[in-house]
């Protein structure tokens, strides 16, 4: 235990980094391309997304960026499987085509990742139920990305599916980097390790 406020702080340096490299690489890249579309209702699309990502987070309690709280619970989190399962699943629709964004969304998942494991073993669930979870969370983004490529209907509407996956990432990041910190507030090492996200997205 005498190391886990060098771990806590570690995680969320890499959270910080994670949430201004995912934002960074969506308004650089990722942003700009969807509007290239010239689809209509790109805005709504947005908007959607951005909306279902706040729906989401009433069953997965901001899980997405970093928030777990630890509870003494046999139960398996059944809502808050499903959430960030759904979660990682939409965010996988894009990364096939996109691969700024997949660098973007790998770097976001390794603190997010983290965070639910602790959350997992340090509950009352089994070893058993907790590697299913991981599991089960790790392959739905790599499934989504399959569903895009290989279904007719999120092909056809690749326009509008792309912007609904722009609204959730912009919900995401946004909120890691203006939660991430204590109080609200920018230490040095977290401001440098934002700066260093956005520098890095720009030239990849």
């Amino acid at each position: 235990m005498i190391f886990k406020p060098a771990v806590d702080h570690g995680v969320k340096l890499l959270l910080s980094f994670s949430g201004a490299f995912l934002l960074s690489v969506t308004i650089f890249e990722f942003l700009p391309e969807v509007y290239a579309s010239q689809s209509e209702h790109i805005g709504i699309f947005i908007m959607a997304g951005l909306l279902v990502q706040i729906i989401l987070e009433f069953g997965s309690k901001g899980a997405e960026h970093g928030h777990v709280h630890h509870k003494d619970n046999a139960k398996f989190p059944w809502l808050l499987f499903v959430s960030l399962c759904f979660h990682a699943l939409i965010e996988g629709f894009p990364i096939a085509e996109n691969q700024s964004l997949l660098y973007g969304v790998v770097v976001h998942k390794i603190p997010i990742a983290v965070i639910i494991s602790v959350f997992l073993l340090h509950s009352k669930l089994t070893r058993l139920q907790c590697a299913l979870f991981l599991v089960v969370f790790a392959m739905m983004t790599p499934l989504g990305a399959f569903a895009k490529a290989y279904f007719p209907t999120l092909q056809t509407y690749s326009a509008s599916v792309n912007a609904f996956v722009v609204g959730v990432l912009l919900h995401v990041s946004t909120t890691i980097l203006f939660e991430s910190s204590k109080n609200h507030q920018f230490n040095a090492s977290k401001l440098g390790v934002i700066l260093l996200g956005i520098i890095i997205a720009y030239f990849i």
